[in-house]
């Protein structure tokens, strides 16, 4: 017998109760099965081997009770949040991951095979195998505050517990397609009440202050046959073209999102769903064993959860961070700039601290654009009904513009996003701090340039600090909070509790060139071109990193950055950190020539070369191959981070990983850069050494 056992698992309890029906008008009991772990509402329950056997205990009593039918719900706020993720990594064999499907199988399918109608009340957060076994059943009822989904193949893996067996039988294969595919697939989307029951996953929604009665109603009344629930044969022929297209669609998703590259998570998920049609449901089942088994006995697995178990730690704690009671508290803050980025920036702060918001420009028309803007996203969210007009209209009332940066004498918080010229940015701050208080922070965004430089001369250089932010500022979650040798505590203490309020994830870094991602982007995509500038054709250099699954190619980056931007900042690095980051005389020519972008869009809205940008790329004559200009960035980014750790950009190994993931979208599923260059062996090449231990986001040596 294969042994699935951990001792570190947090026992989900199933406790089963009795609840007379005829209060509720039909004569009989309901067996109800309430999930709890006994922890508060910060543990969801989750589903290990010794939670599973509580559960068919629980289901075994159920059937064997006098009771009419059966349901399954959770405790307060938590209906379960599937499989215990932790013990995933400690499977060393495939035997054993085979195992751990079957079991879910076994025991969910009881609910589903019953002799006795089951239903789900769904009462709080249910995701993964926590829908799943909802979907087992033949009803389920859901709360509005509830969220639900699927989210295994953003983590690398696929619905394995009857999820891409039941779902595409239930709802359809373009609503399945939806909710385990588009919906992992765009940043892990949980579905709202509305949402799945629009979708057909769940039968009611109920509030919930009365969720538990308005569920045990519906029970009532569906055995009483007052309430009807229909399902769609979508076996038959008239589906056809819907899963013919719904298939579509989902490949469609899987390739834009990896650049073309077809993965193994979503590629078995959509292998599951077609095969769904067809397949009984144990022949379904089966199919999931051998597909989760696959999938977790692989690296992008180990990889996927050391991305995501990182990105939730960093969420939480900021390394480095001085004690939050230093933090001084901000009531209004100040935005130099109303371009496009200053105006996200003001949005953002303006949506998040609810305090006011003034900015500032050269003259009043860029001011008023800036305010437009701002005034134009706010209406949206009401159009969309993500605030209401009364929540609107105080926003609007806090934000102010003004051509006078007098405005600012009474802020705690100033952040400048102005043009990325040091000088400027000195003389804006020598200026600032003629104005304001002298506790007040003054910030910058700046992506590239020295904080300390821009502090120099001033007065109070230790109330200056770097608050990069990524764009589009409102979804980007990275912020590389930049302290200089002379930044005091308080400053970053009052930083950190802004970027917290932002909801954004920090990394404390050093006041060094680029920081973290600009850095090692810049290097990235300079490996590229330089590659280009020797005679390596464009199709050829630009495809190079496809078998990554990066979100973009390097000259589709480039088009979102613009050459302006990527030029000045390789003219920065270079000055600063010499040789390596050389000059592109291609990228040169574009900023001359006022291209802005290597790829334009035909008649059809099909990508295509920029004919302009084409012909100004420098005709070298040592060309290479695709895997050559691969192994040479590569090699590259792992030389780089060597250096920014020996310096003392960041103090781990791990900051650099989750700045990657969250600010330059290096996929989840290489486990963050240093790790993917561990497993290829690149880090020891390069600088003799891993980045992290051994079985770090790969499979445990054994």
């Amino acid at each position: 017998m294969v042994n699935i056992t951990n001792p570190d698992e947090v026992v989900t309890q199933a406790l089963l109760r009795q609840v007379d029906l005829t209060p509720f008008g039909f004569e009989g009991s309901l067996a109800l099965i309430t999930l709890d772990n006994g922890l508060d509402h910060t543990r969801p329950n989750t589903f290990g081997p010794t939670s599973l056997e509580k559960l068919n205990e629980a289901i075994t009593a159920a059937e064997s009770s006098e009771a009419v039918a059966i349901a399954i719900t959770g405790k307060p706020f938590i209906f379960a949040a599937g499989a215990d993720l932790s013990a995933l990594s400690m499977l060393s064999q495939r035997e054993q991951a085979v195992a751990v499907g079957k079991l879910g199988h076994d025991v969910f399918r009881r609910l589903g095979e019953s002799k006795k109608p089951t239903f789900a009340f769904i009462n709080g957060l249910a995701l993964g195998g926590g829908l799943e076994v909802g979907l087992h059943c033949n009803y389920r009822t859901l709360a509005t505050t509830a969220f639900t989904g699927l989210p295994e193949v953003f983590l690398g893996l696929v619905p394995g517990w009857g999820g891409a067996t039941i779902l595409p039988k239930l709802i359809g294969p373009t609503n399945a397609v939806q909710v385990i595919m588009l919906n992992a697939l765009n940043n892990n989307t949980m579905m709202k009440s509305k949402d799945a029951l629009s979708l057909g996953v769940v039968d009611a929604v109920y509030a919930p202050a009365d969720f538990l009665e308005n569920s045990v109603l519906f029970v009532a009344q569906v055995l009483s046959g007052k309430k009807v629930i229909e399902r769609k044969d979508f076996t038959n022929q008239s589906f056809d073209e819907e899963w013919k297209s719904a298939l579509s669609i989902g490949r469609a998703a899987m390739l834009k999102k990896y650049g073309g590259a077809e993965l193994p998570s979503p590629t078995k998920a959509l292998e599951l769903i077609e095969a769904a049609r067809s397949n009984t449901l144990s022949t379904g089942f089966d199919a999931e064993d051998q597909a989760l088994a696959d999938l977790t006995m692989s690296d992008a697995l180990r990889a996927s959860l050391y991305s995501f178990n990182l990105i939730q730690k960093k969420r939480k704690k900021v390394e480095g961070a001085p004690k939050p009671a230093l933090a001084r508290k901000v009531s209004k803050v100040g935005v130099v700039g109303a371009g496009l980025m200053a105006s996200q920036l003001a949005l953002l702060i303006l949506r998040n601290l609810k305090v006011p918001v003034v900015i500032t420009d050269l003259d009043q028309e860029r001011v008023d654009k800036g305010l437009a803007f701002i005034h134009g996203e706010i209406t949206k969210l009401v159009e969309k009904r993500r605030m209401t007009q009364e929540a609107a209209a105080r926003l609007v009332s806090l934000v102010s513009g003004s051509t006078s940066k007098s405005d600012y004498a009474d802020c705690n918080f100033v952040i400048e996003a102005i043009f990325e010229e040091l000088s400027l940015k000195q003389t804006l701050f020598a200026e600032l701090e003629g104005i304001v208080a002298e506790d007040c922070i003054l910030a910058t965004n700046t992506s590239s340039l020295s904080v300390e430089a821009m502090a120099s001369g001033l007065k109070h250089p230790e109330r200056v600090i770097g608050f990069h932010f990524f764009n589009p500022v409102a979804v980007m979650p990275l912020l590389e909070v930049a302290r200089t040798t002379q930044t005091d505590d308080a400053t970053t203490a009052t930083a950190i509790s802004i970027g917290k309020e932002l909801k954004k994830t920090m990394v404390i870094v050093k006041d060094a060139p680029a920081f973290v991602v600009n850095r090692l982007l810049t290097r990235f995509m300079g490996e590229i071109t330089d590659a280009i500038d020797e005679g390596t054709p464009f199709e050829i250099a630009d495809v190079a990193m496809k078998p990554l699954g990066l979100p973009m190619t390097s000259l589709e980056l480039l088009g979102l950055v613009g050459p302006g931007v990527a030029l000045h900042v390789a003219e920065t690095l270079h000055h600063n950190l010499g040789e390596r980051y050389r000059i592109s005389p291609t990228m040169q020519r574009f900023v001359e020539k006022g291209v802005r972008t290597f790829y334009i869009k035909d008649g059809d809205g099909k990508q295509i070369p920029n004919p302009d940008a084409v012909a100004l790329v420098e005709k070298g004559s040592q060309p290479s191959t695709a895997e050559e200009v691969r192994i040479r960035a590569l090699k590259a980014l792992a030389q780089e981070a060597r250096m920014m750790l020996d310096e003392g950009v960041v103090s781990t190994p791990a900051e650099i990983d989750i700045c990657m993931l969250l600010g330059s979208g290096w996929p989840m599923h290489l486990g963050g850069i240093l790790p993917y260059l561990d497993r290829e062996g690149l880090s020891e090449e390069v600088t003799g050494q891993r980045f992290h231990p051994v079985g770090v986001a790969s499979l445990p040596q054994i």
